[in-house]
């Protein structure tokens, strides 16, 4: 009886160490039939999980709530269309999704006052920077800081609720309400201290691991929906050793921790070309919004009809998304949700007010 206990006991809490990973079916589905070139794919992506972290910071939440809601938009992304909402609508539920579930709650005006900062022209967020090929030349002057441009009024603050509570309940659907995730870092720690590097300082080598493991977050082979933590916390350490010239087990040390050694090798490569992807990305997001005419008025965040311009230069087209077809991808000017809106309430009352008469 004892013995039954104990496994299930024991598969219980293994249960809390893993997460779902995406099928090989999904993954083809997402790059093969979007309608969006996967250049612009990656950079939503990129841009929206940068955005979140800054939030993240921004919120002063812990990284362990923030690298959660960077999994969940990716899980999100993996089954719903890009552009079926705005990209920083989404990034703010799934921060505030994440941090409601957990110790570290914020409310809506938090949020509401953090993006909107992030979104304005004073932000530095995805700010351009000196070129790297020019070590000799300094990076621009910061934005002004223009508290105006921030000011967050009444009407837009609801605005921003009614789409964020629209957003929450959109990912709670999509992912049929499994918000469970498990992340590498305490694992990565613990598995550090089994391993004792004794010719390197524990807290280098611990510093260079959590940073591989924040970066992959932003990996475009979704490294967190392919791998389970336990796979991603040895690759992290693998390269953390390796950058540190730290002297690791001459026998397969990973396999201890039921890494394989394929497995481990497309980790370690993935990690390691995030960096210089991102600087390509963000190269790439400041190139789409140069080209914008409000480009230069507003923050660096790439936006929803960013992409939609970008379409229409490369004579590109797309069908009307979710939210009724009001997304205003592929055609000539954005739709004007709010609006569109009050359009429809004047003509509900011009129809009460017709029919009383």
């Amino acid at each position: 009886m004892f013995s039954t206990s104990r496994n299930s006991f024991d598969r219980s809490f293994m249960s809390h160490m893993v997460n779902p990973l995406a099928t090989p079916e999904q993954l083809y589905q997402r790059r093969s039939f979007s309608a969006l070139p996967t250049e612009l794919q990656d950079a939503i992506f990129f841009s929206t999980q940068c955005l979140t972290q800054a939030a993240g910071l921004l919120l002063q939440l812990p990284q362990s709530v923030t690298a959660q809601a960077n999994v969940l938009l990716a899980r999100y992304w993996l089954v719903e269309p890009m552009l079926s909402q705005e990209f920083s609508d989404i990034s703010a539920a799934s921060v505030y999704l994440t941090a409601k579930l957990s110790s570290h709650p914020r409310s809506p005006r938090d949020l509401a006052l953090v993006y909107n900062y992030l979104l304005s022209s004073s932000s530095t967020f995805f700010r351009p920077s000196a070129p790297a090929s020019d070590a000799s030349s300094s990076p621009p002057p910061p934005p002004t800081n223009i508290p105006n441009d921030y000011y967050l009024p009444e009407h837009v603050y609801n605005s921003f609720h009614t789409r964020l509570l629209r957003c929450e309940s959109r990912i709670l659907y999509a992912l049929s309400f499994d918000t469970h995730v498990s992340l590498p870092h305490p694992l990565a720690i613990t598995y550090l201290q089994a391993l004792d590097f004794l010719n390197t300082s524990k807290s280098t080598i611990s510093k260079r691991t959590l940073a591989y493991l924040n970066t992959a977050l932003l990996s475009p082979q979704m490294l967190y929906l392919t791998s389970q933590p336990n796979a991603l916390a040895v690759a992290a350490i693998y390269n953390a050793a390796k950058d540190v010239g730290a002297k690791m087990p001459e026998c397969e040390w990973w396999e201890v921790f039921d890494v394989d050694r394929e497995e481990l090798g497309f980790l370690v490569v993935g990690m390691r070309s995030v960096d210089g992807w991102g600087r390509k990305m963000r190269e790439d997001v400041e190139r789409m919004k140069a080209g914008t005419e409000s480009g230069n008025k507003r923050g660096g965040m790439i936006l929803r009809r960013d992409i939609e311009g970008e379409l229409r230069r490369r004579g590109l087209s797309l069908g009307s998304g979710d939210d009724g077809g009001n997304t205003g991808v592929g055609s000539e000017e954005p739709v004007d949700m709010e609006a569109e809106m009050a359009r429809r309430m004047d003509e509900k009352m011009a129809e009460i007010e017709g029919s009383a008469s």
